[in-house]
């Protein structure tokens, strides 16, 4: 019996918009049930080198530590979530899911003792994606893309250096080191 191979096209920009309208939605609500529980899911936050607090390697860049906390990084994390999806559905989720997992297990590794929680450390792990995959795809689309973040967000890249006490500079630079170095591993696959 002969064997096809499965091809996967990329999903069309109404369905990029239906995904990241989705993560905003899940991201809301958690927002909204945290807030109005008094921050009882920031529990699921990441405390470095505490074993009980290995589940917030996944959980901690879905809460927020205010409702400030949360509107500085949703429409970012909407924004480049958008552009990740311009690589592809199928590498957007495995982009992700490596920038989560990479972040998350480093900080509890070597952060500093606190309770790291929210998005950041994705976003700066999407901003390293960003700022390099397209240059090493060689497609046009893709480096118009790093460009364009790279002119937009280049300031960025001055918040994986410690600055404030309650900031989580690790997630930070653990995140832009983890979508450097996805996007060398994948940008060319």
């Amino acid at each position: 019996m002969p064997t096809r191979s499965i091809r996967f096209t990329p999903l069309k920009f109404e369905q990029q918009i239906k995904v990241v309208l989705w993560v905003f939605a899940l991201l809301t609500a958690l927002e909204v049930i945290n807030l109005f529980t008094g921050r009882l899911l920031n529990l699921f936050g990441l405390i470095p080198r505490q074993l009980g607090s290995l589940p917030g390697v996944l959980f901690s860049p879905f809460l927020h530590g205010s409702l400030g906390h949360f509107l500085s990084n949703i429409v970012t994390l909407c924004v480049f979530l958008l552009l990740m999806l311009q690589h592809g559905g199928r590498r957007c989720i495995g982009i992700s899911a490596w920038i989560i997992l990479t972040t998350g297990v480093l900080v509890w590794l070597f952060g500093r003792h606190a309770v790291h929680v929210g998005a950041s450390g994705v976003i700066y792990g999407y901003f390293g994606f960003l700022l390099l995959a397209g240059l090493l795809s060689g497609k046009v689309k893709l480096i118009l893309i790093s460009l364009a973040v790279g002119f937009l967000y280049g300031g960025m890249v001055f918040g994986v250096l410690p600055s404030r006490p309650f900031i989580s500079w690790e997630s930070h630079f653990f995140g832009f080191v983890a979508g450097l170095m996805g996007a060398w591993y994948w940008a060319k696959r």
